[in-house]
């Protein structure tokens, strides 16, 4: 079984999913289509009923072999990979037992335990790694080859009872649309797990609050040999705009629970320019109060010119879902019981990000994060440890057998 779930990753990471964030069709490329019609194919060969809808879901249901009424579950990954790094040829290599040495990936990239901590989990492991030319695709690849796993194993053996069980397979996690038309009314789960973290054993519910920021910033331009008193440089304007944000709140220098505001993207030229930001924080305290600082920026600058020198458009992508979760714990506990009976030490880390789970979860579906055992998403230095993620399969399973007790 090692062998199918590492010969299953491979084949899913060869196939290049990048979504797109600037495409405005649903999904955002049809290459996701071409995991997601494998997968269908590969559900339907277990003797499951599996579809694959307009916008690019993938949905299957393993129903209920037992007479007593258990909660439904779900569990949901998503096809795409990355825009980060590049993803198409991505050429898998595996490390056997990993002794904790340096790993070279290419002339280039190389990775040692000492500044990429994350290796001294695997030391033992089989690993899969990259060539150093394109992301792994581990995120969430990884998380996909479990869910199609466990269904393996559970249609092989009709001896391990278990409720009704619900899959999903979303495009466009990756440009923050994973959740934009999920089919609740199809998708009965109770509950639901995104398989889409790190470290196995890792149990998320706890996310960023998250909007996104575009500042435009309309200049005046003039002749620079008459400009004086006159020209208004809309690059100055948008160096000025971001001088003036909380220096703390910089990315490079914040960690845990600490919110931040990220510049992802800035250009023009005297007369017009703009910038893109993306704000975060776990508290809806203070991330309210992010916003009004951007907005009380705004303000500022245009009494201070004098006219609309600034136009700012927010708006929130997802919320914390413990806001909601914390009334369900009993979903956490399923979880905890699981990975303790997978012989797993459970830990408890804030996302400092988002997943799919935190959307569904404001959309009526409870859905924490469980880890998949991949490592570094969204760039060439990411890897997986089949070892880890035999285990999460593991976990899925237990927690199967939990909810079904």
């Amino acid at each position: 079984m090692k062998n199918r779930l590492l010969e299953r990753f491979i084949r899913y990471v060869k196939i290049d999913t990048q979504s797109n964030p600037d495409s405005e069709t649903f999904p955002s490329t049809l290459k996701q289509l071409d995991l997601s019609k494998l997968l269908v194919e590969e559900l339907q060969s277990m003797g499951l009923d599996a579809f694959l809808d307009k916008d690019g879901y993938v949905y299957s249901l393993i129903p209920s072999n037992i007479d007593k009424k258990v909660p439904a579950i779900g569990f949901i990954a998503h096809v795409d990979t990355s825009f980060d790094a590049p993803g198409n040829n991505v050429n898998p290599g595996i490390i056997k037992n990993y002794n904790g040495s340096t790993i070279i990936l290419n002339e280039t990239y190389q990775m040692h335990p000492d500044q990429y901590p994350a290796l001294k989990k695997v030391i033992g492991d089989d690993i899969i790694v990259t060539d150093g030319n394109t992301l792994l695709g581990a995120d969430d690849k990884a998380g996909v080859a479990e869910i199609m796993e466990m269904a393996h194993r559970l249609t092989d053996d009709k001896t391990i009872r278990h409720g009704d069980i619900y899959i999903c397979f979303t495009p466009d996690e990756e440009i923050g649309k994973g959740a934009d038309r999920f089919n609740y009314d199809w998708f009965k789960a109770d509950f639901a797990y995104t398989m889409d973290g790190s470290e196995v054993g890792g149990i998320e519910y706890e996310n960023f609050n998250a909007a996104a920021a575009k500042v435009e910033f309309m200049g005046k331009s003039i002749h620079p040999g008459s400009a004086k008193n006159k020209m208004v440089n809309a690059l100055h304007l948008q160096m000025e705009f971001h001088q003036m944000l909380p220096k703390f709140l910089d990315p490079a220098i914040t960690e845990g629970y600490e919110g931040f505001n990220h510049l992802t993207e800035s250009a023009g030229h005297v007369e017009s320019a703009y910038a893109k930001y993306i704000i975060r924080n776990h508290s809806m305290k203070e991330f309210k109060e992010q916003q009004e600082t951007f907005n009380a920026i705004t303000n500022y600058l245009n009494e201070k010119y004098g006219y609309e020198a600034v136009k700012l458009e927010i708006k929130e992508s997802y919320l914390n879902m413990y806001e909601i979760i914390k009334e369900h714990m009993y979903v956490i506990d399923y979880a905890v019981n699981a990975t303790k009976k997978a012989g797993l030490s459970p830990k408890f880390e804030a996302i400092r990000g988002g997943t799919d789970g935190a959307r569904l979860t404001y959309g009526g579906l409870i859905c924490p994060n469980l880890g998949t055992g991949a490592y570094h998403f969204h760039g060439r230095l990411e890897f997986a440890s089949i070892n880890q993620m035999e285990k999460a399969v593991e976990v899925i399973l237990n927690i199967i057998n939990e909810v079904t007790l």
